[in-house]
């Protein structure tokens, strides 16, 4: 299970070659774990493991990989708190977060349990008279490299099902939460009867997962994190003609139609742009809303945003826990700053106390102003008024991104004729723009991503090759 011959993960330690570091909560700055941090060679190690595993796991029948799917999402559904207990302190994840984020977790190893059993190819016509097939094989060992923010379920959506289709898998998570976003989702997949050798968890920084993505016996790698960091990923696999699949940033619009309740959109954008601090690629980034209805809306916004508990996420009363670290809170203070000093009004929020950040309301924002323009990671809502649906939504277009939208109305076929006119990997019509489901496409367009999506069918192109194979009852002759 592990590059390392102890215990995956007791909550102490585990040994690795570059030696040990502290786990630390953002939230109090106490080091809640010691772990072990690996290295190149343990990459190396690593990855020859995994490629000797894979055959012999590809080769068992897929009732046995769906097992071990079902049982760990059983382990999981009956103890969440295995997993809860560590995104809290690590992620500073409220509870309310935390246990969401166990359910999607169970929910994706239940999807690749089915995964598992779906048909892996296709019977394809041939002018020969032969058998044609085109069929699913997995890759060997796929690289994974997940982020912070949610940090188990943007693991286990990439491991689940590219080990439910007889992959192996090498994970590195972000080093800030490698607990939540690694060793505990190893822990109970081992658990859970997946042998030995199949997934390896690496804790460590940039220099190893630049390696894992250069690694020659390494085909396939599943990238979720920033868009800078995936245009270099892209960058150094391209060469190597990996399979690579990239799940960027965003900077997600929620429009308010003019018929919309504005009470009811006010909720889904406070929920869209505060939840987990604003730290996920669809959070909601842009508020586009009516010119003669954006000040009821912003200041309803603000109301709900002025009213939301921040602090300890161990404090079940906080909704709200910290920013992951100290860079990325000066860097949302200093868009919201900019954003103010470039014209925009603060309604609410804009302070912090350590990592504690406020949520934010900056309305009359430029369009051209960083909070408008760009991905903040922060508990950010920039609100502009519109003067037309069409100037609305080449608004909505004109971002660098294209991961989600959200469109709020009375009147959802009509907002489903608009969808048609917005580049976006998902269009959720009255709902907010974060969401996710096992079953269910994950992608984007543009800078938010390239190289295949995540949901059940779409999961075997992202982690199979396809294979033609023809069947003839005798050699065919041929003139010479």
């Amino acid at each position: 299970m592990s590059i390392w011959d102890e215990k995956i993960f007791d909550g102490a330690f585990v040994p690795g070659g570059a030696g040990t570091m502290p786990v630390t909560a953002p939230a109090t700055g106490e080091t809640i774990a010691t772990i072990g941090q690996a290295d190149v060679a343990d990459l190396d190690k690593a990855v020859a493991a995994a490629k000797q595993a894979q055959r012999a796991w590809a080769a068992l029948p897929y009732t046995e990989r769906a097992a071990v799917m079902t049982k760990a999402a059983a382990i999981l559904e009956a103890e969440p708190d295995r997993l809860t207990r560590w995104l809290v302190p690590e992620a500073g994840s409220g509870q309310g977060k935390a246990g969401f984020e166990a359910m999607l977790v169970t929910s994706e190893l239940s999807a690749a349990a089915a995964l598992a059993a779906q048909p892996y190819g296709q019977m394809l016509r041939s002018m020969k008279p032969r058998v044609s097939i085109g069929r699913h094989v997995p890759v060997g060992v796929v690289g994974v490299i997940s982020p912070f923010n949610f940090p188990a379920i943007l693991s286990m959506r990439s491991v689940a099902p590219a080990l439910a289709l007889g992959n192996a898998v090498v994970l590195k998570p972000d080093p800030r939460t490698s607990i939540s976003g690694g060793l505990v989702l190893a822990e109970i997949l081992a658990e859970a009867g997946l042998p030995e050798g199949l997934l390896h968890v690496l804790p460590a920084g940039a220099e190893v997962g630049a390696a894992l993505v250069a690694h020659p016996d390494v085909p396939c790698i599943s990238f979720t994190g920033s868009t800078a960091a995936g245009r270099k990923i892209g960058e150094a696999a391209g060469p190597l003609l990996k399979k690579v699949h990239l799940e960027l940033g965003g900077n997600n619009a929620l429009l308010v139609l003019p018929d919309a309740d504005i009470d009811a959109a006010a909720s889904a954008g406070a929920w869209g742009s505060f939840l987990h601090q604003g730290q996920i690629c669809m959070t909601t980034g842009r508020h586009l809303v009516p010119k003669d209805k954006v000040e009821e809306y912003a200041a309803k916004l603000a109301a709900k945003a002025e009213a939301i508990p921040v602090g300890d996420p161990t404090d079940p009363a906080n909704a709200l826990g910290p920013i992951i670290d100290q860079r990325q809170l000066e860097n949302v203070h200093a868009i919201v700053e900019d954003t103010v000093a470039a014209g925009a009004k603060l309604l609410a929020g804009g302070t912090h106390d350590g990592l504690f950040y406020r949520p934010t309301v900056l309305a009359d924002v430029p369009l051209d102003s960083p909070a408008f323009s760009q991905e903040i990671f922060g508990p950010v809502a920039p609100v502009v008024g519109y003067d037309s649906v069409e100037e609305a939504i080449e608004i909505i277009n004109s971002s660098e991104y294209g991961l989600s939208v959200s469109l709020l109305t009375a009147n959802p076929f009509k907002a489903f004729e608009f969808a048609d006119r917005i580049t976006s990997g998902a269009v959720h019509i009255n709902d907010q723009t974060v969401d996710d489901e096992a079953v269910a496409p994950f992608g984007g367009a543009k800078a938010s991503g390239v190289g295949g999506h995540f949901g059940t069918s779409a999961n075997l192109d992202t982690f199979c090759d396809i294979q033609w194979v023809t069947i003839q009852s005798e050699i065919e002759r041929y003139p010479f």
